[in-house]
This record gives C-alpha cells, structure tokens and sequence, in this order.
C-alpha cells in the first residue's frame, strides 16, 4: 500500500465504484474493472484485493434485490459454478493468464453472438437442457475464481432464460454472494491473496463501492427490460473483446 502512487489510487478507486455500478445492476463491467485492478495490483494478487469488496458489494445487491430473486434458477446454476471454483484453485496456478483470458473471451463472444442471433430471429426457445446449465455454471465458477469474471457466463444464461431485468439482478446477486464467500478461504488459506495489507486497502476504498451501488440504482431503474438486455449483451460482448485484447 505504501508503495502506491497517486494514479495507483485514482485507478483503484475508479475501479471500485465501477464494481458498484456493477452489483447495481449494471453488468458487463467486469472485464474493466479486472483490468483496472491488475494494472494497480497485479493480476492474481488483484484478484485478492477484490474479494472482499466484491462481498461487500454484494450485500448491498441482496438487500435491494432480495424480493426479485429466482431462487430455481440459482439452484440451477449454482452446484456447478462451485466446482467450477474447486477447479479453478487447482488450476489457477498452472495455466498461462493469457491463454485463459483468450480462450474465455472466445467462449463468451460466441456465446454473445449466439443470444443476439435468438434475438433478431425472434426465437423464444429456452434452452432446457442440462449440459446448458451445467457448461455455463462450471465456466462461470472457473472464470470466477481465477479472473473474477464469471458475471459473462451468468449474464448470458439469465438472458437465454428470459429473465426481466429486476429478477436477472436479484437471482445473480445472491449467486455471486454465496460464490464469493465461498470463494475467500482460498484467497485467504490457498492462495493467500487476501493479507492484512490488501484489507487496509478494501477499508480506504469502501466509500466508493457504495456511492458506485447508489448511481448504480438510479440508472437501472431509468433502463426497461428489452433496452436492459440490449445493453447486458452490448456490454459483455465488448468486455470480452476488452479481454481479448489485453
């Protein structure tokens, strides 16, 4: 923390109140706020610092949300977003960032390409099958644990559900909390990501998690559910191109 300069801070703190804007509702913004903290902290070690911050966040989210949430497709999703983590503390420390990066940003392109492709065909199909749950859970628990970016894989299969936006939100609010949670011990034991230092910098940063949250609310509640899902698919395609070329 010493050795931060200002524009170390300046990075972070933006980095931060994007993190709420993100828990607010506004998803996609994964792929820049990752970025903005490997920039500042370094790439694993970012992961880290962000753990607690996205946990707070993440109250914040299930205490607005709660009544929205859908707890059926939680229960879908979430047994396998959670060996998806087991495997990514396995395999964080084995596979090159890049490679990873490049072939997630691939996965959720194409993914992208196919949801917009539903779209202008008016297809109203819900994909039913279990491999469909099961690819997207265990590919958001292994981007989850190793980049902090499981929110494309989540956001495209809420949005092949069909869900509206305020139950979109609510339902991964609380699968985000319980994964992050479930996901400290090993920040803190494993890969010891989480020191006592990198919470002195989550306690100088919280501030702008909550006025992030604060806009955050106040924009979502400006977006109906059609542009809602424009924007989620918008969005994430272009992170993944972010990630892609980073």
């Amino acid at each position: 923390m010493s050795s931060m300069e200002v524009h170390d801070w300046i990075l972070a703190v933006l980095g931060t109140f994007l993190l709420g804007m993100g828990k607010s509702g506004l998803k996609g913004l994964g792929a820049v706020i990752v970025t903005l903290m490997a920039i500042v902290f370094g790439g694993k070690e970012s992961t880290g610092v962000l753990i607690p911050m996205m946990i707070a966040a993440d109250i914040f989210a299930v205490t607005y949300y709660h009544r929205h949430t859908q707890w059926y497709f939680l229960k879908k999703l979430l047994p396998m977003m959670i060996l998806g983590v087991l495997l990514g503390v396995w395999w964080g420390g084995s596979i090159s960032e890049i490679l990873f990066k490049r072939i997630m940003a691939i996965i959720i392109l194409i993914s992208v390409l196919a949801m917009i492709w539903m779209d202008r065909t008016r297809s109203i199909k819900i994909p039913k099958h279990a491999w469909f749950s099961s690819s997207m859970g265990l590919l958001s628990g292994v981007t989850s644990m190793i980049g902090n970016l499981a929110g494309a894989f989540a956001s495209v299969y809420f949005l092949a559900m069909r869900l509206p936006k305020n139950e979109f939100i609510g339902t991964a609010a609380w699968l985000f909390f319980i994964i992050n949670v479930f996901k400290l011990p090993f920040h803190i034991f494993s890969w010891q990501t989480v020191t006592t230092d990198t919470l002195k910098v989550n306690l100088i940063l919280s501030p702008a998690i909550a006025l992030g949250f604060y806009f955050g609310v106040r924009v979502v509640k400006r977006i109906n559910n059609d542009l809602y899902r424009k924007f989620i698919l918008v969005v994430t395609g272009v992170g993944a191109v972010f990630i892609l070329l980073n």
